[in-house]
């Protein structure tokens, strides 16, 4: 009978959340300042749900749902809150509470928490904390910012490079301070210099005698503490590790980086990028109010308002051409947008692969000459159907080859700025998310009406 009653908990669960998508229940409650039937929506609800929700309310209904939710906002919910909010929820929260739920972090999640504050807020934290959680807490914000010393937590698990698995197995069992989790047990010599880690599963299923040194395993390796913490996302990412000790200057081990730390970078810097060539703030969210929305994209609206002013420009130096013509103001944005559409797809293969580390200065000529050939291919096949158009709805061979040749020479242009942009920009120390959008978007625009009227004029007026 357990089972069966295990499978419909867990399948009602599963419902109460796919549910909680719809807030008005929850904003019901919260405008009615019903703090019972708040309680009862949230009460089966896993801790990161509850950040979420937390996230997805408006600031004044934020305000209220912490003043009415009798539940805790412990260390679990305050560590999964979005950093774009999570200062404002603790600056709401009373400082009993808050206390609370930073002693229950561990020491990596309560660094991602007071990095970004002032010097008072950051005391305050940490006077919370026991004598050797701050001390942790201290040392890795010594690091610098976006380093794996930042990103790694201090509860390390390790053991005597010549021990047995008995020993480390008894050991384990009569050590109260060990974390909630952890995947290897590090092994060290007598200068603290990791040698090697093993799993817990290989160290259960080996024999008491056997010496941790013979089961270790291939994937061991160290991490710099002044690794950036993309570099370390991308080796969990490449080696597949499962978790790996950082060492300091003098290769000693300091800590530990588990594979939800580096896979919630590697997240963040695809959402970055994401956001970054849409030319978007990455503080950018769903709760923000009209005017920081404005502050955060006007600025790039503004950048992109002059660079079609250059479009503009190429367009009034053929004025007389579309005065004697007035059929091209009609066909000009065909070339330009579709070399636009072009120019963004091959940008966004360029910059995940830059991310990704597939793209580097081993293999940029391939990649180059690969990006030529499909815009050349790509421009022929467009222009084979332009001149068509051109013959059969126009009725003018002319400018159905204009539009041709003007849509092979900007899919080529597109394409090559795609990756040549993105790769300057690297090259120079800059993130190719950022800005390569504009400069693509602006070659392709000014490249297609250039192209398009300059070829008019001369064959065509």
């Amino acid at each position: 009978m357990t089972e069966p009653r295990e499978t419909e908990t867990d399948t009602s669960e599963a419902e109460f959340q796919l549910s909680r998508q719809n807030l008005d229940p929850i904003n019901r409650a919260i405008d009615e300042q019903d703090g019972q039937v708040l309680d009862e929506l949230l009460e089966s609800m896993h801790a990161a749900d509850v950040a979420d929700l937390i996230e997805q309310l408006t600031p004044a209904r934020r305000r209220a749902f912490l003043q009415l939710y009798s539940g805790e906002i412990d260390g679990e919910i305050l560590s999964e809150i979005d950093e774009s909010i999570r200062e404002e929820v603790i600056e709401q929260l009373p400082h009993e509470v808050l206390t609370e739920a930073v002693r229950e972090m561990d020491s990596d999640d309560v660094v991602d928490l007071i990095e970004d504050m002032e010097a008072p807020e950051q005391q305050a934290i940490l006077a919370a904390l026991d004598d050797s959680d701050r001390a942790a807490v201290e040392r890795s914000l010594t690091w610098p910012e976006y380093s794996a010393g930042r990103l790694m937590q201090s509860e390390v698990v390790t053991a005597p490079e010549h021990w047995t698995v008995g020993e480390a197995i008894d050991f384990l069992r009569a050590e109260e301070w060990l974390p909630d989790q952890f995947y290897h047990v590090v092994l060290v010599d007598p200068r603290r210099h990791p040698t090697g880690y093993v799993t817990l599963g290989k160290l259960l299923a080996s024999r008491r005698a056997t010496p941790l040194r013979d089961i270790t395993e291939d994937s061991f390796r160290t991490i710099s503490a002044r690794q950036d913490e993309g570099d370390v996302a991308y080796a969990f990412n490449k080696y597949h590790l499962i978790s790996a000790p950082v060492v300091d200057d003098d290769d000693r081990l300091v800590g530990v980086i588990t594979i939800d730390d580096a896979m919630s970078v590697l997240d963040e810097e695809h959402e970055e990028d994401f956001l970054r060539m849409a030319r978007v703030s990455d503080e950018s969210h769903v709760s923000d109010g009209p005017f920081q929305t404005v502050r955060q994209r006007l600025p790039w609206l503004v950048i992109n308002l002059c660079t079609a002013s250059l479009s503009a420009l190429v367009i009034s130096r053929f004025e007389s051409t579309l005065a004697q013509l007035v059929i091209l103001a009609a066909l000009m944005p065909i070339v330009a947008s579709t070399g636009g559409i072009a120019g963004t797809q091959s940008l966004a293969v360029a910059v995940r692969a830059l991310a990704t580390r597939e793209l580097t200065s081993a293999n940029a000529r391939r990649v180059i000459l690969r990006e030529l050939g499909a815009g050349l291919l790509n421009g022929v096949g467009l222009a084979v159907i332009l001149i068509m158009a051109g013959v059969f709805f126009l009725g003018s061979l002319e400018i159905g080859l204009v539009l041709g040749a003007a849509m092979i020479a900007n899919q080529i242009v597109a394409a090559m700025g795609g990756v040549l942009v993105p790769l300057g920009l690297s090259r120079l120390g800059l993130d190719p998310a950022l800005a390569s959008g504009t400069f693509v978007t602006t070659m392709t625009d000014m490249m297609g009406f250039f192209a398009f009227l300059g070829l008019a004029s001369w064959f065509l007026v």
